[in-house]
């Protein structure tokens, strides 16, 4: 099996999934930041497919950037606070990795989902 990344976006304050985050995922490899997908999540805050589907999935260091500012404004929400998210972490095997984000206008939290 080969592996693939996946992501999705919960608005605990507002208790429903955050659709219209942009998402964007970089490779981290020798100081060097190198875009490897782009996408914005759905009606039911998920994306549409994996963010780094099997056909290009390398392990090694990566960061999710999660484009949140646009959102809290477009939803009335408070802003200002948060307005780009990164979380960098590791993919060390060829396996489904599922990195949600648990997002308020003035917190979030994250943890490799299933």
């Amino acid at each position: 099996m080969a592996g693939y990344l996946t992501t999705h976006v919960l608005d605990t304050a507002r208790g429903m999934p955050a659709a219209g985050v942009r998402v964007e995922l970089y490779r981290l490899q020798d100081g060097r930041r190198d875009q490897r997908g782009e996408t914005v999540t759905n009606d039911d805050g998920r994306t549409d497919g994996p963010i780094l589907p099997e056909a290009v999935f390398e392990t090694g260091a990566f960061e999710l950037v999660f484009n949140v500012g646009p959102y809290f404004r477009a939803n009335g929400l408070p802003g200002g606070f948060l307005d780009e998210i990164p979380i960098r972490f590791a993919m060390t095997e060829n396996a489904h990795y599922h990195v949600p984000l648990l997002l308020s206008p003035f917190g979030y939290s994250t943890y490799r989902g299933s």
